[in-house]
Order: C-alpha cells, then structure tokens, then sequence
C-alpha cells in the first residue's frame, strides 16, 4: 500500500467529487469501527463526522457549529464540537491540521500510530491526504532511535496540488 489517495481531477473540484462519493460509505466504516471498538457513534458525533466528510476543505469548530445548524433549532456548543472531535481523533477518524487550526475526516483505517501526511492545497483549499508504509517505518525507527513515544503523527504539506498546476 503506497499512497492510498489519487484523485483524478478532471470536472469541477476533484476534491469535492472525491468527497462526496465517498462519505456514505466511509460513514457506514466509521460506525462499524466504533460497534467494533465497543464506542458509541454518538448522534452528535456521527453529525459531526459526517459534516467533515461532506467537505474536501479542512473545517474549524464554528465552521462546524454553522454547518450543524438545524433552522430553528439552537446552535450546539463549541464545546459539544470539541468533544465530538477529540473521540474522533481518538478512533482516528478526524484529524487536525495545526497550521489551519481545522479538521479534516481520515476515511482510512490506518492505525492511530501510523503517520498521516496531508498535503494542503494553497491555492483551492483542498486537502489529500497520503499514507505510506515506507514512511512510516522511517519514522518509526528514527523515533525508536530517540526513544520518544509518539501520541499523533501528522505531517502536513502546503503547495499546489496537481489540479492546481495543471490549470
């Protein structure tokens, strides 16, 4: 398994397209995970992943308060957002982009350990993301080397993505 995520970028935004094809799908994994796990997929948690899913561009807690908005309906708490994010994190199936303080859906069950790289598109927003077995054993052993226990491993990327240089 080397990089798991090709987009083919052709039509609007192959981003979203890749998206969007994908969310039902990666939202049925997510929860049997979870039924796996003995974890709950809480109704505010599910909401939350799929709100994520729903987007190629990496989302902040008040983007995510607005887009779970019901009409009539009280926003949720920041704070009901954070929680349902940490547990995501924690089954690993969200993660956070430190540069743009946001958060993005991992639709792949790569161990919580295993590192993620994200390339971050600076031109469109987009975010792919990559997962490489040879890189993470490199880093693995140098890790080793230094005897330091990682708790996330996340890589990110900026640039312009093939989309963007090819346009």
């Amino acid at each position: 398994m080397s990089a798991h995520h090709h987009h083919h970028h052709d039509g609007a935004c192959a981003h979203a397209e890749a998206a969007a094809s994908g969310a039902g799908e990666a939202l049925a994994r997510a929860e049997a995970a979870c039924r796996a796990r003995g974890v709950r997929l809480t109704p505010i948690r599910r909401d939350v992943l799929a709100a994520l899913y729903a987007t190629h561009k990496p989302l902040g807690a008040y983007d995510l308060v607005e887009a779970l908005r019901r009409d009539g309906e009280r926003a949720l708490a920041p704070i009901s957002i954070y929680r349902a994010l940490d547990f995501l994190m924690e089954q690993g199936l969200a993660h956070r982009l430190a540069s743009r303080n946001a958060f993005v859906a991992c639709p792949h069950g790569h161990g919580p350990c295993d590192l993620v790289a994200f390339l971050i598109c600076e031109t469109c927003g987009g975010v792919d993301e990559l997962s490489s077995e040879p890189l993470s054993a490199a880093l693995r052993g140098l890790l080793a080397r230094e005897r330091f226990a990682p708790r996330t491993q996340v890589l990110e990327i900026a640039g312009r993505c093939s989309h963007c240089e090819a346009s």
